[in-house]
């Protein structure tokens, strides 16, 4: 029994949400999102709230039954107040900057790297050491924060590198003469 999928999804005032067969479109004051629902959990919308629950008793329906009850909640969220993700940058030269639609990142290679900024997604940088990644679609948020830490992983003798402000890097002890 899925203590997740139990819950009713409730659609706060302000947002609007419709459920068309197995599409549920979710429309708020940042935008609007949608979400395919899989075809082993029926989504039904009535009194103020969407309600999540399996077709059948397998485990695959059981699996996806409280993920998809878990995406309908971002999705709301996500057009109400959105998505954040902030990374920290760890080195000596190591910077960043926004320029234009271009994320421009100093991570000690030979060149700088330039990360395009996808749409939907905006990203700022209040210090050079700092990246704030923001936008409605948790998954593309998630996304954009991966792939910039993966240009430039933290590394766990100096603790160079990109990390999320969260992250704890476990350090480990350098060669002994």
């Amino acid at each position: 029994m899925s203590r997740i999928g139990k819950k009713p999804v409730v659609v706060p005032a302000g947002v609007t949400a419709k459920v068309d067969g197995q599409l549920v479109s979710v429309k708020g004051s940042k935008g609007q999102l949608e979400f395919l629902v899989p075809d082993d959990v029926t989504v039904v919308h009535q009194d103020n709230a969407i309600k999540v629950d399996p077709r059948n008793d397998t485990k695959r329906a059981r699996a996806l039954w409280g993920t998809s009850r878990a995406r309908v909640n971002n999705l709301i969220v996500g057009v109400t107040s959105g998505f954040e993700k902030k990374l920290e940058i760890t080195g000596v030269g190591y910077r960043a900057a926004v320029q234009g639609k271009v994320l421009q990142l100093a991570l000690g290679y030979s060149h700088d790297v330039n990360y395009p900024i996808p749409n939907g997604i905006s990203i700022l940088t209040p210090k050079p050491t700092e990246i704030t990644i923001s936008g409605m679609d948790k998954q593309q948020v998630g996304q954009v924060a991966a792939e910039i830490r993966a240009l430039r992983g933290p590394e766990p003798y100096k603790g160079k590198g990109v990390k999320y402000a969260n992250e704890f890097i476990f350090r480990k002890e350098g060669k002994k003469k």
